[in-house]
């Protein structure tokens, strides 16, 4: 089992300084922020975690575009779907991919990625490109609220433990909307507490993976629990290898009563996170120093189109920290109420 340290000693680490608030989210219709992306522009698309109250006769999901002081912006992206629960939002080549794999109460017989044509420079325009892609766990349901969309636009779920131990799922064929894909276990990361204070189950909560993200430059990755952030460097497109080395970075967050989300800013590197609730924060995590990037040259060591070479599910587990059993107890306390958290519908 590949034990992960702190980033001692790591080449090129990025340097994080302390959080700062960058702004507040004041519009009161946006109070269960979960999955959130940062534009090349430094805009912010975001979506709450539960759909909205469907509109007369249709049922819709919005996602909100909001610049970097927080203030909403035209084109809102409305479009006709009835997601079971949305908990995280990646965006790549011009597509918004909505995560809808939060199975609170673990019955769903499987999970769905929603893809959504989105041009940023054209923000109000309304594509009507729409497609669904439905995959199943090779061993039975699981709660997730993080996607990590490698480069080459592979999608890796990371699921939410009340253990600590995380598993890494991808599909194990190519995408098809037309079919529900087989998920392949590819990697496990096993948390444990780091006495950070925040969200609403505890200690419990700095176990509990509830956002991820890839940089926009596919050179690094991020997890983040309600108290922590976790980044760990990407070469080339496999995420699930790149998980199983030391992070180079574990920042503390600041307190928050729901901290879901989490985004890589423009940079690449600094990050971006927010929480639920009703005049909520986003919060920067700047990046005090620019490593050279560690991303091979694409055409000297590229993958083959949809490849990525398998992971070792069996030895390289990842554990972050120590006290699993501790974890555990506290855990199962505080998990016992909070599997019966709320899917509240906001009215329209």
């Amino acid at each position: 089992m590949l034990v992960i340290a702190a980033p001692a000693g790591a080449e090129s680490p990025v340097d994080y300084g302390p959080p700062t608030s960058q702004c507040t989210i004041t519009d009161p219709e946006i109070d269960e922020l979960s999955g959130l992306v940062t534009l090349p522009s430094g805009d912010l698309l975001l979506v709450e975690d539960s759909a909205p109250e469907p509109r007369p006769g249709a049922t819709s999901v919005l996602m909100y575009r909001l610049d970097s002081t927080c203030a909403v912006q035209d084109g809102v992206v409305e479009f006709d779907q009835d997601p079971r629960d949305i908990e995280d939002l990646a965006f790549q080549d011009n597509t918004v991919w909505f995560a809808d794999i939060g199975d609170n109460g673990m019955s769903r017989a499987n999970i769905a990625l929603i893809a959504v044509a989105y041009d940023p420079a054209q923000p109000q325009a309304d594509s009507g490109a729409t497609e669904v892609f439905r995959f199943g766990y090779p061993d039975g349901p699981h709660d997730a609220e993080a996607l990590l969309l490698a480069p080459d636009g592979r999608p890796y779920i990371v699921t939410k433990e009340l253990s600590g131990r995380s598993g890494v799922y991808r599909p194990a064929g190519p995408l098809d909307s037309s079919t529900e894909v087989a998920m392949e276990r590819v990697a496990e990361l096993e948390f444990a507490m780091t006495a950070t204070p925040g969200g609403p189950v505890g200690r419990a909560g700095q176990v509990l993976v509830t956002g991820g993200a890839v940089a926009a430059d596919g050179t690094h990755i991020a997890l983040r629990t309600y108290t922590d952030a976790y980044v760990w460097t990407l070469a080339g497109n496999d995420v699930a290898r790149a998980l199983q080395s030391d992070p180079i970075a574990v920042i503390a967050l600041p307190d928050a009563p729901q901290g879901e989300a989490i985004s890589f800013a423009p940079d690449s590197r600094s990050l971006l996170i927010g929480s639920e609730g009703l005049n909520s924060l986003i919060t920067a995590v700047p990046a005090t120093s620019q490593p050279e990037k560690t991303r091979p040259d694409t055409a000297a060591t590229a993958e083959p189109d949809g490849a990525s070479a398998p992971a070792d599910t069996g030895s390289a587990s990842s554990k972050v920290t120590a006290g699993l059993i501790a974890v555990a107890m506290v855990a199962v306390v505080a998990g016992a109420t909070w599997l019966a958290r709320r899917f509240r519908r906001k009215g329209p």
